[in-house]
């Protein structure tokens, strides 16, 4: 009989490097490996407490003089679709919705590139060719979804979203559109169409990434009611998005990096006998 010991992830920190999403600030993440028969346990939970997924590594912001960067997810029993967000279902309304396996596409790729040239041409994917973009898409230890949106008339790619599904809700990776449709909102469509998913399949959370107020990129986010943030080791519902902009810049809201990792909660990895 032979026992195998369970071995707890390790985890690591980014280099500092130009923050993407406010002037004058330095990024750094906290990151670990997702691998091997735990990557479903292991990604469930730390995605509860904030981390997100990129290809089979987990992460999350962990900067030495800001926390401005706040995991965002949605508790789909508590939103309800305000006037803007309602007319953006309905100019929608015709794309007709398939999902798949994570595999990458010609079409996907293509979209893919239109919408960095027009949206992040100076962004750290700028520069993504084709292989790279079929590693983000296909290299997932867990269950992922492609789920795009197509014009059924045309056949034509409108919009796609990579989607891992985990034991909570649904966590949209990344998301891509065509940049000539911009009036039609759909990034904001392809929200709301994964509250119906998450709804039909009784999953209580859609996991948005991370938010940044005060940067016009991440804005969107603020405007989904339900929003929740994960902050000192907690979820907490969000009432006034406004009161969050100035306190979470400052450096001492940033634990240092040992209490960080001390505080992670990681799944129970029971010995396997063999």
């Amino acid at each position: 009989m032979r026992h195998t010991l369970p071995i707890a992830p390790q985890f690591y920190v980014t280099a500092p490097q130009p923050c993407p999403y406010l002037e004058g600030r330095m990024e750094r993440k906290l990151f670990t490996a997702l691998q091997g028969d735990g990557a479903d346990q292991l990604n469930n939970s730390l995605s509860q407490q904030g981390f997100r997924r990129s290809q089979n590594v987990l992460y999350r912001p962990s900067c030495s003089e800001c926390s401005a960067c706040l995991s965002a997810r949605l508790d789909v029993s508590k939103f309800h679709p305000n006037k803007s967000q309602k007319r953006a279902a309905r100019r929608n309304s015709y794309l007709q919705r398939r999902a798949t396996s994570p595999w990458a596409t010609d079409d996907q790729f293509d979209l893919f590139r239109r919408y960095l040239d027009a949206r992040h041409a100076d962004g750290g994917m700028a520069d993504m060719d084709v292989f790279e973009f079929a590693a983000m898409i296909e290299e997932t230890p867990i269950r992922s979804r492609v789920v795009e949106y197509a014009d059924p008339k045309t056949g034509n790619l409108i919009a796609v979203s990579l989607t891992d599904v985990l034991d909570d809700g649904l966590s949209m990776v990344y998301s891509f559109y065509d940049p000539d449709l911009q009036q039609n909102s759909l990034g904001t469509y392809m929200i709301l169409d994964h509250i119906d998913i998450a709804r039909e399949a009784g999953l209580p959370y859609i996991y948005l990434g991370y938010w940044v107020p005060g940067s016009p990129k991440m804005g969107y986010k603020a405007k989904f009611s339900g929003l929740e943030i994960y902050m000192k080791n907690e979820w907490r519902a969000v009432k006034d998005p406004d009161m969050l902009a100035d306190a979470t810049h400052h450096p001492l809201s940033t634990q240092p990096i040992a209490e960080q990792v001390a505080s992670i909660q990681l799944p129970d990895r029971h010995p396997t006998k063999g």
